[in-house]
């Protein structure tokens, strides 16, 4: 019994290293120029990086977005973080990124993942789905779906991460 509870504590333990320590997968996608960029290779001088995953048939998606919007020059100002949001539109309605990032005025970096493959890369099911890394590019935290307010909780949590503080175990 102790040696089952043993490599289930040990099994647990990697688990939660291993998710602390995600970085972001090596995939190409898509800015609205039609440049590759392969999504590992963001930058933000070290500073917080908040990455977004939508799609403009996403109502919760875009919410977040323009709630975040408002707000984005004071968190640049404040963090140093970046927001860099990456539509998961397919070959049919990516066509619809654009008018709405313009119609919508987002400052943000916005890419294009068609094919879905960073979508599965990072084991999204459900959108918006947001992450923050670290200034490593270190996946420290994620969620899914989007309410009000929960814009301030993110700015708190990149707030904390800023100061050095561990959110890995933030929900």
């Amino acid at each position: 019994m102790k040696y089952l509870v043993s490599i289930l504590l040990a099994t647990l333990l990697s688990i939660t290293a291993f998710a602390q320590d995600q970085t972001l997968p090596s995939v190409t996608v898509t800015n609205l120029d039609g440049e590759t960029i392969d999504i590992s290779e963001i930058e933000n001088d070290g500073n917080p990086i908040i990455l977004s995953l939508w799609a403009t048939w996403c109502k919760p998606c875009i919410k977040e977005l323009n709630t975040i919007a408002e707000v984005y020059p004071e968190w640049q100002e404040e963090t140093g973080v970046k927001l860099v949001a990456i539509s998961i539109d397919d070959s049919r309605s990516s066509s619809k990124v654009l008018p709405t990032v313009n119609s919508n005025y987002w400052d943000y970096e916005i890419y294009l993942d068609p094919n879905q493959e960073l979508k599965r890369a990072l084991n999204v099911n459900m959108i918006p789905k947001t992450f923050i890394l670290n200034g490593d590019k270190e996946i420290v935290w994620e969620h899914t779906s989007f309410s009000e307010g929960s814009e301030l909780k993110l700015i708190k949590l990149v707030k904390k991460l800023k100061a050095g503080e561990d959110i890995s175990s933030e929900e």
